[in-house]
């Protein structure tokens, strides 16, 4: 299977991705999954399912409700109900309209939203004992929908107002029902957006949509009031400051009358509000601090600013219900824990994985592994959280000039995402696109977005694509958030300057253009933001969105292909709320089986599945740490490794001269630090689904890539003359002597430590990429060692020890599934240890390695008068039929000396000896020569 999407949109979901038994690989379910939502503990490096259990128990009386014909609904709602399950007939390969009431049938979800909310308010007691909504503890009630962006949630508003009105016109008496709306939005944006709701307006969802049975039912619509205020409306009237009359504060009736104009006339009304998770009732116990709100997104004087004044409201004309619609509906609650801070009155659920499995959304592709060093206390790669590396997050969190450079690693990520982008942008172009795709970063504060900004436009971004001054927009928060609220703001001249340019480039008729520079600054910069990606629009060909806040609620650019997170992200919750930005999608074309065709945003910093600290301030204790069970995987033997259990070797002693090669310096650029090229995969339910991993190589971008020519050449003849300082037989010496200088005089002294990367194409991208690195001189070192003459001693109890042979073992330490290896799962103990687990994966010449962990695969040595167990790391098999036993060392000991001494002792009595395949062993002092290692032997 090569796509997350699972199920049809259409239909009730019957199957889903969960992690496997060990919390490793994604694994496929059959049934739908339990609503719930996930919580991690990152000091316990733990993950954990919260069920909705009253959310499990309404879809279960909902489904029998459904199955037994929905007693005691009214008739209009029984005609509505099966006028919006009726669906139309496709036949053929070309998918031909055969007819129906519709050519699209609605989404599931949105089916199942809106039969939730009919069941609880129409339906028979009978269906609803034992169901208890715990409210926000307000004088009316709220019922809330959680769905995913992107799943549809306007519709769901059309459907509701049109279940509201047409029962409340045909049956005036019956107080479930009003034709008295009021819909409240968190900003301008999204309340633009709304205006669809108007039944009267030319382009409303009631007709794009067909949620009226006939003509005669969609005429009786039109007598709904309905009112759409941003959430600012609500906010207390203030009372001028030098105001000789001396009014007093403004009455609740007064407040009403001003908030509601022609809507005041009416009682009993129906209240929905859009993003709903910006509008919850703070209860006094709870202490919660600006940043705990802003990690919610959430703005505390907002939150509790939009629910009294509609408490104010309920006082005057009674709000008969409330019905909230959010994919996030969770309050901060000054704790560190999420759990008690999601809605009570949730009563339904469609979240981001359903939404992502059944393709309403784009799937989230996250950073899995690069090939540069990896986090040393996660073992993700630094791309995946960049926020979170200690040079990123010092260097961004200070107030800092525009001048100023970006962090290494940030310069380093950008190219490799804009990249990426570039090749999307490109690959749009030629299949027609005229709209280019967005690459959106999110960042902490304003002055990192000003450097970011500098960043492009002045050409630092190594993708020369990006430098397009007109293409960039900068969204400034505080001139957004003024606009979000229809005030004014004093004009910044040169960020006036920037919008002006970017509105003259936009592509618009000139009378257009300068209509639009005739508006305030806040005002250009909404009718940009709210148009990205929108032909014909101010914002149509805007490809690169920098912002410090998350931008508005109901930012719905559908061509956001690429993100980049350059903030603290402490919850799930925020990360879903960032990604949420680009996830709607371009087309909606279908497959041969009825399922939507994947569509991706490639997303770096984000950390989708991050751990989230739990507290401890009353809620109860974590669970115990997850063990994975550590086993001989089934189906695996042609992975099996074997060797010879050895107890002793006899020897004969030689001389034999060497070079310490390790201690040749030249000039040092560190691979592991630049990332070439990253690892992309879909990620769902905290898991990434390696299986599905693609590639982001930097080497196919050489024409990007406009440097100085950078050649260096530092080749030294290297002689050895005194050659009477070493014992033995001169004439042998003088043979090795020879072969030594052969040896250095043909390698290659291109001053990079990685073979891998001497290739012209890397060697350009590593100088591109590093421009501050030490150059070291050259040292040379010519050693005398002893040589054996070996004869090995077998073990009779067990002569032969195997892969095949290990007993499953529990652990709590952090470790990833296999492909390669006969072991299901590597326990990673050092950084390093993950860098040779990735390349063993990914190495063509590798056919199968293990970890030497619990094989008892082990060396002995002589220390000190002891005889000593040296257990070597990895076991590799290499396709020319070599077995190569790998040692990293991070430091160098006299012991560690002796183990390696022992080592390559014990392989050349197994090479001598025969029946075991040709063995080598290697140490490795530095992660950038492990690919080199492997190389070398896989000849």
């Amino acid at each position: 299977m090569n796509s997350l999407i699972i199920n049809s949109p259409y239909d009730c979901p019957t199957q889903y991705w969960d992690q496997d038994n060990n919390g490793g690989k994604l694994a496929l379910r059959a049934g739908r999954r339990p609503a719930g939502y996930e919580l991690y503990d990152t000091r316990n490096n733990t993950r954990r399912v919260v069920p909705l259990e009253m959310v499990n128990q309404i879809r279960q009386r909902v489904d029998d409700w459904r199955a037994a014909g929905y007693p005691g609904i009214t008739g209009m709602t029984r005609q509505l109900l099966e006028h919006w399950q009726a669906r139309g007939d496709w036949v053929g390969e070309d998918r031909r309209w055969l007819g129906g009431p519709r050519i699209n049938p609605f989404y599931f979800c949105q089916l199942e939203a809106i039969e939730t909310l009919i069941w609880w308010v129409e339906g028979s007691a009978d269906f609803k004992q034992g169901i208890f909504l715990q409210g926000d503890g307000g004088a009316w009630e709220r019922l809330c929908s959680k769905m995913a962006t992107g799943s549809g949630k306007t519709v769901v508003m059309a459907m509701l107002i049109t279940w509201q009105v047409l029962n409340a016109v045909s049956y005036p008496k019956d107080k479930r029902f009003s034709k008295a709306i009021f819909i409240v939005a968190p900003g301008l944006t999204v309340k633009s957006r709304l205006q669809v709701l108007t039944p009267g307006n030319e382009k409303n969802s009631y007709d794009d949509f067909q949620l009226c049975p006939n003509e005669a039912l969609r005429s009786r619509l039109n007598q709904a009031e309905i009112l759409i205020e941003n959430w600012h409306a609500l906010m207390p009237l203030k009372e001028p400051d030098r105001s000789v009359v001396k009014k007093g504060k403004e009455s609740d009736e007064a407040f009403t009358r001003r908030v509601l104009g022609k809507l005041a006339s009416y009682k009993d009304l129906v209240v929905i509000n859009d993003e709903a998770h910006h509008a919850y009732r703070q209860k006094a116990e709870l202490k919660i601090s600006a940043k705990q709100a802003e990690e919610f997104g959430i703005d505390l004087d907002e939150a509790t600013r939009w629910i009294e004044g509609l408490d104010r409201i309920h006082k005057t004309r009674r709000i008969r219900r409330c019905f909230d619609l959010s994919a996030t509906p969770f309050a901060p609650t000054g704790k560190t824990n999420t759990e008690a801070g999601l809605f009570a009155w949730v009563i339904s659920d469609f979240g981001l994985n359903d939404a992502i499995e059944a393709g309403l959304v784009k799937t989230p592709r996250i950073v899995v592994r690069d090939d540069a060093l990896a986090n040393a206390k996660s073992y993700k790669s630094k791309l995946y959280h960049l926020y979170r590396e200690d040079e990123v997050k010092e260097d961004l969190n200070r107030k800092a000039l525009a001048e100023e450079p970006l962090p290494d690693l940030v310069q380093k990520a950008y190219a490799i995402l804009a990249y990426d982008w570039h090749e999307t942008a490109k690959a749009w172009a030629s299949s027609g696109h005229s709209i280019p795709p967005v690459m959106l970063t999110v960042c902490n504060r304003t002055e990192t977005a000003a450097r970011l900004e500098r960043f492009f436009n002045s050409g630092d971004c190594l993708i020369q694509a990006t430098q397009i001054p007109e293409r960039t927009l900068r969204v400034d928060s505080r001139v957004l958030e003024k606009a979000e609220r229809g005030e004014t703001i004093t004009k910044d001249k040169d960020y006036a300057a920037r919008l002006e340019s970017v509105i003259r480039a936009s592509g618009l008729p000139c009378d257009r253009i300068e209509q639009l520079l005739e508006l305030k600054q806040e005002e250009q910069l909404r009718e940009l933001v709210d148009t990205v990606g929108k032909r014909g629009k101010a914002g149509q060909y805007m490809q690169n969105v920098i912002s410090v806040a998350m931008l508005s609620e109901g930012w719905d650019a559908a061509n956001v292909t690429h993100i980049m997170g350059l903030r603290a992200f402490t919850s799930q919750l925020l990360c879903e709320q960032v990604i949420g930005r680009g996830l709607r999608r371009v087309a909606h074309d279908m497959d041969e089986n009825g399922l939507f065709l994947p569509e991706y945003v490639n997303v770096f910093g984000v950390p989708l599945s991050i751990f989230q600290d739990v507290g401890d301030e009353g809620v109860a204790p974590p669970p115990p740490k997850a063990s994975v069970r550590v086993e001989v995987e089934p189906g695996r033997n042609e992975f099996e490794i074997r060797w010879p259990n050895i107890l002793r070797i006899e020897n004969v002693l030689q001389r034999r001269l060497v070079m310490d090669w390790e201690k040749v310096p030249s000039l040092r650029l560190d691979p592991m630090q630049t990332p070439l090229s990253a690892e992309i995969a879909p990620s769902l339910t905290g898991a990434a689904n390696l299986g599905m991993a693609s590639a982001i190589d930097l080497e196919k971008a050489t024409e990007d890539f406009r440097l100085q020519n950078l050649i260096f050449r530092a080749a030294r003849k290297l002689y050895l003359q005194n050659a009477s300082s070493f014992g033995g037989d001169k004439q042998y010496l003088a043979v090795q002597l020879i072969r030594l200088v052969e040896d250095f005089l043909a390698s290659d002294k291109l001053e990079i430590p990685s073979q891998w990367h001497q290739d012209e194409t890397r060697r350009r991208l590593l100088f591109a990429l590093n421009m501050d690195i030490v150059v070291g001189h050259v040292s040379r070192h010519v050693i005398e060692q002893n040589q054996e003459k070996l004869a090995a001693v077998f073990d009779e109890s067990q002569p032969i020890g195997a892969t095949s042979q290990m007993r499953p073992w529990l652990t709590t330490k952090p470790c990833e599934p296999t492909i390669k290896s006969q072991i299901s799962h590597v326990v990673y103990d050092s950084v390093w240890e993950k860098a040779v687990v990735d390349c063993c994966e990914k190495h063509a010449e590798v056919l199968s390695w293990a970890k030497n962990d619990h094989l008892d695969f082990t060396v002995h040595y002589l220390w000190r008068g002891a005889v000593r167990n040296f257990v070597p790391d990895y076991l590799i098999r290499l396709g020319n039929g070599k077995t190569l036993v790998l040692e990293i060392k991070g430091q160098d000991s006299e012991q560690n000396r002796a183990k390696r001494d022992a080592m390559q002792t014990w392989v050349r009595a197994v090479n001598e000896q025969g029946g075991f395949g040709q063995w080598c062993f290697d140490v490795v002092f530095e992660p950038a020569k492990i690919r080199d290692c492997i190389a070398l032997y896989a000849q």
